[in-house]
């Protein structure tokens, strides 16, 4: 593909596996980039949620992550495709942050940051992952990207809702197996990739952020407990026979054990459900090493659709910030810079220890709540004496870190 106007950048496809959130496509029409597509993989009632976005659709109603995004690959017309499912909010400078290593023609896939539901507190921050399908934390710089070949046969574990691709690498493995309908989907890409191009290398883009809300589905409730493992421990038994790992039966049950305890000892699951639900794990262990075990995926053939861009717009970010009772005018003032097509942020806080949540409102401004006193990043202390007028200034300049146009350069 040609290169873009833009210095450093190249056409990108952003893949969108669908279902239940129109934010998520919000927060995608709010990126920093130059010029990129987008490809909604989803249901009759998801495709209907972007009829006024010059997007590509593709229907598909079948509980199989891997071929749904195997069906974003094939329309896909851009150099690199990023990943990002319907339950995440992608962070204005996210496209832009976890793309940008790929003018290094040696990177071939990348991922970023993740944050949980509340915004703040990280739900990934870089892996490599072993054959037996078991995640390894790596110690990563915050304040930079580092470049990683695979180690051993490990290589830098994806976070599927937040990662990208160089697209013929991708294509050239066949996409992501369908045998994964859920779970180590995106382990298994890492797994082939470093296979095939073992001096190849991933980038960890620590500013490319996205929350994962990590929706209620019909293996989980709205709390996000689990309530049926069997996908899970299908995935797992299927990926260590496919790439010659121990057999991961009895670390993954205790591992999820040990979860589920916590879960019931914080009041979010009845003690009696425990057992029931480590038994669908076993289920699935057992059928996914009862059950054939075919060949990888063949290369992905297709036939170049038109690249089809994305509105670009240059848009300036003002944070509005103070305390909770003013949140009417606070309001007010975010939704007018929204409406004249700049991005905003609202901040208000209350007094006491309430941790602080982050959320993208529908009228189009991200907006943080929680007390003066209470807990944000992960290195927080719960009990820093802030001022207002302190605390107010901290998090507003971490929000221009995360949504400031002028801060992209920091990759």
């Amino acid at each position: 593909m040609k290169r873009d106007r833009h210095a450093g950048q190249r056409r990108h496809c952003l893949s969108w596996k669908a279902g239940s959130s129109s934010q998520c496509l919000l927060s995608l029409t709010l990126q920093h980039h130059g010029k990129f597509e987008i490809i909604l993989v989803a249901d009759k009632p998801g495709l209907g949620r972007a009829t006024d976005l010059p997007i590509k659709k593709v229907a598909f109603d079948e509980p199989n992550i891997s071929i749904a995004r195997n069906l974003g690959i094939k329309e896909a017309a851009g150099e690199i495709i990023a990943f990002i499912d319907d339950d995440s909010i992608a962070e204005p400078t996210w496209l832009y942050r976890l793309t940008a290593p790929f003018t290094d023609p040696t990177v071939i896939a990348a991922t970023g940051w993740t944050r949980d539901r509340d915004g703040f507190r990280w739900q990934s921050r870089g892996a490599r992952m072993t054959a037996a399908g078991f995640p390894v934390e790596l110690n990563i710089p915050a304040d930079r990207t580092t470049l990683l070949s695979p180690k051993n046969g490990h290589p830098v574990n994806l976070h599927g809702t937040n990662c990208a691709f160089r697209a013929r690498n991708l294509r050239e493995i066949g996409g992501f197996d369908p045998i994964f309908a859920y779970h180590l989907d995106e382990s298994d890409v890492a797994m082939r990739l470093a296979v095939n191009w073992p001096s190849s290398l991933t980038a960890v883009v620590p500013d490319a952020q996205v929350i994962h809300a990590r929706a209620a589905a019909d293996y989980r409730d709205q709390s996000s407990i689990p309530t049926d493992l069997t996908a899970t421990g299908r995935s797992a038994a299927l990926f260590s026979r496919r790439h010659s790992g121990p057999d991961p039966n009895d670390k993954i049950v205790k591992r999820t054990r040990r979860k589920l305890i916590r879960h019931m000892l914080s009041g979010q699951l009845d003690p009696t459900r425990v057992n029931g639900i480590i038994n669908t794990l076993k289920a699935g262990l057992r059928s996914g090493h009862a059950v054939g075990l075919p060949d990888p995926p063949a290369a992905i053939q297709i036939d170049l659709t038109e690249f089809l861009p994305m509105p670009s717009k240059a848009r300036d970010h003002r944070v509005f910030s103070g305390w909770h009772w003013q949140a009417k005018q606070l309001r007010a003032n975010a939704a007018k810079v929204v409406g004249h097509g700049a991005l905003a942020t609202v901040i208000l806080l209350t007094p006491g220890f309430m941790p602080h949540r982050l959320r993208l409102t529908k009228g189009g401004w991200f907006e943080q709540t929680g007390g003066l006193w209470g807990v944000s990043e992960a290195d927080d202390k719960a009990t820093r004496p802030w001022q207002q007028n302190e605390r107010l200034q901290r998090e507003r300049s971490l929000s221009e870190i995360r949504r400031n146009r002028s801060n992209m350069s920091n990759v």
